[in-house]
C-alpha cells in the first residue's frame, strides 16, 4: 500500500524531522521523572519509596498508552487515511504527470495540461449507483451528488478534498505535522486518545517536577537543573495537547469536523431523499430520478420529476417500448430538499455521536484497537445516519408518510401483476 503523504517538500520534511524532537522531548522528561524526580530526590534524598513508585507506574502506564496511540495514529495517516478512490481520468492524468517528470519535462505550460472542470455528464457515470441505492444522500442542485475536479469522482457525504495530500478524504479534519499526515474519520478516534493521553502525561510529569521543585525550595536545598526545562516542556506539550483534546470532544460530541466547523451557523445542505418512484417536482422541492435518462430519453434537464424510460425515435416516429422489470425495480425517485441555515443532519445526540466515533464498548475507548464505527458505509439509508434534522427536514416539506417507506414489496407485487396481465 503506497504511502500517503503531503504533495509538499517542506510539509514533508517537517513531518519527518517531528518525530526525532518528539522522542527527544519524551527521552528527557523520562531522565527528569524517573531519574533526577523519583530515584535521586524522593528516594535517595527524602525516602519516600511509596510516593516514588506510584509516580513511576502512573508514568509508564501513561507513557504506554501515548506512544501506542502515536504509533496507531502515524501507521493509519500515513498507510489508509481514508480517501475516495480516484476516478479513472484522475489516474490517468496523474500517470501522465508522473511519466512527464521522470523524462525531465516540466509540463508547466497550463495552456498544453487539458482542463478537468465539470463533473462526468454520463448518466451511467461510474460510481454514481453507490448513492442512488441510498435512501438519502447530500446532492447539488440538479440532484446529483458533489463532484471533485481534482479526484475525477463523485464526492460521498462529508467528503472534503485536501489540497495537503491532493486527495478527497471522509470525514476530514485537519492535516497535522505532528503524526504526519491527514486526520480523517479512520484516524480521528486514535488522534482523540493520542492528545487525551499526552494531555495525562504531561499533567503527570508537570505535577511530579512541580511537587519536587516546591519541596526543594522549601527546604533551601540547591535546585535540581533539570526540574525547570522538564516543567516547561510539560507546561507547553501539556496546555498543547489539552487544548487539541478539548477541541476534538467538542466536535466528537456535536458529530461535526475541523471542515464542517467553517460557516456552520450558515451553512445549508441539500438532500437528495428517497420518495415513491414517479413522485412530481413541486412548488416546494423538485424530484431527480435514478437511473438518470440518457439526452434523447429527456428534454427537461437533470431533475426531470419521473425519467421517462423506454422512449425509441425512429423515423421522426416515437416507439413506447416497454421496460425491464429489472430496471423498474432499480429506478428510483429523490426530493432534493434544503436544511435550514446551521442545521446539522449527522446530529443524533450526545451520546449517539459519542458512540459514532470511539465506539459502544469502554474498551475502546481506552485502547486503539478497533476503527470508529462511523467508518463503515455499506448500511442503505445513507452513507453516515442522520438524526432529528432529517425529520424535521421531511415534516416541513409534509413528506413525513412518504420518504423513505420500504416499497419495495408493494413495487414487486405490482410488477408481477403487470407481468401476468
Amino acid at each position: 500500500m503506497p504511502v500517503i503523504e503531503s504533495t509538499r517538500a517542506v510539509t514533508r520534511w517537517t513531518t519527518r524531522t517531528i518525530p526525532v524532537i518528539l522522542v527527544a522531548a519524551v527521552s528527557y522528561a523520562t531522565y527528569a521523572v524517573v531519574g533526577r524526580v523519583c530515584l535521586s530526590y524522593l528516594i535517595g534524598k527524602r525516602g519516600e519509596v511509596g510516593s516514588a513508585i506510584a509516580i513511576l507506574v502512573l508514568y509508564f502506564i501513561l507513557l504506554l498508552l501515548m506512544v501506542a496511540t502515536y504509533l496507531r495514529v502515524v501507521l493509519i495517516v500515513l498507510l489508509d487515511p481514508g480517501v475516495v478512490p480516484l476516478g479513472p481520468v484522475a489516474i490517468e492524468r496523474r500517470k501522465t504527470a508522473r511519466d512527464r517528470r521522470e523524462r525531465g519535462r516540466q509540463g508547466n505550460d497550463l495552456e498544453s495540461q487539458p482542463y478537468y472542470g465539470g463533473p462526468d455528464p454520463n448518466p451511467d457515470s461510474p460510481g454514481l449507483e453507490k448513492f442512488y441505492t441510498k435512501d438519502v444522500f447530500i446532492c447539488e442542485n440538479d440532484g446529483r451528488p458533489k463532484w471533485c475536479s481534482e479526484c475525477c469522482n463523485w464526492k460521498p457525504d462529508r467528503v472534503h478534498h485536501s489540497s495537503e495530500i491532493d486527495r478527497c478524504v471522509y470525514r476530514m479534519d485537519h492535516y497535522c505535522p505532528w503524526v504526519g499526515g491527514m486526520i480523517g474519520e479512520n484516524s480521528f478516534k486514535f488522534f482523540v486518545q493520542f492528545t487525551t493521553y499526552t494531555a495525562c502525561y504531561c499533567a503527570l510529569v508537570l505535577g511530579a517536577t512541580a511537587s519536587s521543585l516546591r519541596k526543594t525550595v522549601n527546604e533551601g536545598s540547591p535546585l535540581d537543573p533539570h526540574f525547570i526545562p522538564a516543567l516547561v516542556l510539560a507546561a507547553f506539550f501539556g496546555l498543547f495537547t489539552f487544548l487539541m483534546t478539548m477541541t476534538s470532544m467538542r466536535y466528537i460530541f456535536e458529530n461535526m469536523t475541523n471542515v464542517d466547523m467553517l460557516g456552520s451557523r450558515s451553512k445549508v445542505y441539500q438532500l437528495a431523499v428517497r420518495v415513491p418512484r414517479g413522485t412530481k417536482s413541486t412548488d416546494r422541492f423538485t424530484t431527480v430520478t435514478y437511473p438518470l435518462p440518457r439526452p434523447a430519453e429527456s428534454n427537461n434537464g437533470w431533475s426531470n420529476g419521473s425519467a421517462q424510460r423506454g422512449v425509441v425515435e425512429s423515423n421522426s416516429s416515437i416507439t413506447q417500448t416497454q421496460s425491464p422489470s429489472r430496471d423498474d425495480l432499480a429506478t428510483r425517485t429523490f426530493a432534493i430538499l434544503k436544511t435550514e441555515p446551521g442545521e446539522n443532519p449527522w446530529d443524533e445526540g450526545y451520546w449517539r455521536n459519542w458512540q459514532t466515533v470511539m465506539g459502544t464498548n469502554p474498551l475502546d475507548w481506552i485502547l486503539p484497537f478497533r476503527r470508529s464505527p462511523c467508518v463503515n458505509h455499506e448500511s442503505h439509508d445513507s452513507f453516515y445516519p442522520m438524526g432529528h434534522v432529517l425529520t424535521d427536514v421531511l415534516a416541513r416539506y409534509n413528506l413525513t408518510d412518504l420518504a423513505m417507506r420500504d416499497v419495495s414489496e408493494l413495487e414487486l407485487k405490482e410488477l408481477g401483476r403487470g407481468n401476468r396481465s
